[in-house]
């Protein structure tokens, strides 16, 4: 359980990184979901692109010494761009009365175990306002 949530206090233990705040010293808690940027495959497809375009248009070099490495440089970079199922990136987003903001990297499987953490959170958070308020 990364999360681990007390009467008074909140608790974050997840791999290497460990905080623990009051809960009147938490100012916002929650996941943050981000696309995941596929920068070196999208590099690689227009270096492809660009070296057959240039083969084709400024050598005299026949059609498959440079067609067939090509086709088979795009099948490589499909596959490596498909091979991951996750298309996002998950993020535990914490921000304190203090002006200081965390983000820690969560693994797209314990996503749905943490933003459960979060919504207990946000429940004993919003019981808590009531009581203060009534």
């Amino acid at each position: 359980m990364p999360l681990t949530i007390f009467s008074d206090e909140v608790r974050f233990r997840y791999k290497s990184k460990n905080w623990q705040y009051q809960f009147d010293e938490i100012k916002e808690l929650g996941l943050l979901k981000k696309k995941k940027k596929y920068f070196l495959e999208n590099g690689a497809f227009i270096a492809v692109t660009a070296a057959a375009y240039y083969c084709m248009l400024f050598s005299n070099i026949m059609d498959l010494y440079y067609i067939i490495p090509s086709i088979l440089c795009y099948a490589f970079i499909i596959a490596m761009r498909f091979n991951d199922k996750t298309e996002f990136v998950y993020f535990l987003f914490v921000k304190d009365i203090y002006q200081k903001e965390i983000k820690t990297k969560i693994a797209p499987e314990d996503r749905i175990l943490v933003g459960k953490q979060i919504d207990y959170y946000l429940d004993l958070q919003f019981e808590r306002n009531v009581k203060r308020t009534a």
